[in-house]
This record gives C-alpha cells, sequence and structure tokens, in this order.
C-alpha cells in the first residue's frame, strides 16, 4: 500500500516556482517534483509545464518500467524546449525534475538537478540523489565535505537542467528497488532540503506515523532554521510504501 501527501509553499518569495503532483494508472504510481528556473516567471512556468505533461500523460498510459521512465523526461525535455523557442525564452524557462514511478512489486526513479530523493529503509536513508551541481562535484573531487554544499557559495550553480540542450540525456536513473519491508521516500527542492539535515530528516520518520505527520515534523525545523532568511520555495512529497 502506497500513501502520500504533498507540500509546496513560497518560502520568503514573492511566488512559487515549484511544482509537485502525483498521478495513479491502475496499480502504478507517478509522483514529479519540479523547481523552476529562469525570470520574469519563467521558471514557473517550465516547472509547471514539465511535470503536468508527465501527471497527464501517466494518467493514461503509465506504468512501471524504466522505458516509461526514459519517456517521461525525454518527451517533456522535447516540449519544454519547443515552448521556449515560441515564446522566445529560451534562458527563462528551465527546471529541475525528479520522478518517482511505483506499482505494488518496484519503485524506481530519475533525476536532473538539484532537487533531491531520499530513499529510506526502516526509518534510515540508504540512497539519496546526487546534485547535478558545482558543490556537489567539488565533493566528489575531494575539495569539499558533503556538509559543505547546504551553503556554498555556488549551491544554485547547476550543471543540468531541464531546458538546457542535450547532445545526449543528462538525467540519471536509479535502478529499480522491490517493495518490501517499511519503505519510505522523500522527494524534496533545494528550499526543502538546504534547512533540514538528515539526521533531523530520519528522526522526525520516527515520530511520525503518516506522510503528512512526516512533512509537519521536517516544516516545522525548516523554518526554524530559515525563517528571516530569504527562504526559498519550498517543496516536497513524503511517501510510504508497506
Amino acid at each position: 500500500m502506497l500513501t502520500y501527501e504533498i507540500l509546496s509553499k513560497e518560502g520568503e518569495r514573492d511566488y512559487n516556482e515549484d511544482y509537485a503532483g502525483v498521478a495513479r494508472c491502475g496499480g502504478a504510481y507517478c509522483l514529479t517534483l519540479a523547481d523552476g528556473l529562469g525570470g520574469h516567471g519563467g521558471g514557473a512556468e517550465a516547472s509547471r509545464l514539465v511535470a503536468e505533461h508527465i501527471l497527464e500523460e501517466f494518467k493514461t498510459h503509465g506504468e512501471r518500467s524504466e522505458e516509461y521512465l526514459k519517456t517521461c523526461f525525454e518527451a517533456s525535455q522535447k516540449l519544454l524546449m519547443e515552448e521556449q523557442i515560441r515564446q522566445n525564452r529560451v534562458n527563462e524557462m528551465k527546471t529541475t525534475l525528479i520522478v518517482l514511478l511505483a506499482d505494488e512489486t518496484s519503485m524506481q526513479w530519475g533525476h536532473i538537478g538539484d532537487s533531491r530523493l531520499y530513499y529510506l529503509k526502516n526509518r534510515k536513508i540508504r540512497q539519496r540523489t546526487y546534485d547535478h551541481s558545482v558543490p556537489q562535484m567539488l565533493v566528489a573531487a575531494g575539495e569539499i565535505e558533503e556538509a559543505q554544499i547546504r551553503h556554498h557559495p555556488d549551491r544554485n550553480r547547476l550543471l543540468r537542467v531541464m531546458g538546457s540542450e542535450w547532445e545526449a540525456p543528462r538525467y540519471q536513473l536509479s535502478r529499480p528497488v522491490a517493495c518490501e519491508g517499511k519503505t519510505a521516500f522523500l522527494l524534496c527542492s533545494d528550499g526543502f532540503w538546504e534547512w533540514i539535515e538528515e539526521k533531523t530528516m530520519q528522526s522526525a520518520l520516527k515520530k511520525a506515523k503518516t506522510p503528512g505527520q512526516w512533512l509537519d515534523l521536517m516544516e516545522k525545523e525548516i523554518l526554524k532554521n530559515g525563517s528571516g532568511k530569504g527562504m526559498d520555495n519550498y517543496s516536497a512529497i513524503a511517501v510510504f510504501a508497506e
């Protein structure tokens, strides 16, 4: 059984450029989160366009397969590139993207950008996606520590996003994960994970009986740490699978 809750707020910004949603097709689910980039509202348009396309298509054609997951990224990338040209807004309509597909037997996800997916088993983080950003690259090179990503001066410099030209696919896919035992997922934008550490995510999960309670506990920590510091939009989808 899969249960979920969605949170998406402006933070201390004038409007929300994040988009989070869920669609279902038979016994399969598609959970999608995008964080738009670009001036004059272009980021909000990009995240909405990409996410809504994926979710609407999934309602009628969706399945939990690697090939379908690839299609989610490639079809929405094509749509976004065409819309950029139509509006003459090539540098103003880009977005990060996470897509999690799930059915009764397994789950698989893909991502591009610095929105993250955390996979937790028995209330402990087993995997997380790696940001396509300059600070994450510096971690890989051994120049900074993982903990320094959150407030690094180049944290917003992304190396891969939806809406940039691809010579080859730039998204990354996970291996499928079997549905067994107590499993949880957290899909979140950088405005969310910037203000909460992983150990706090885990401790909040231990206290929560529902995805909504988990999000409530984490949001309190985010507001405690980020209020008055120019908080970005923050969005998340919390998922329990048992």
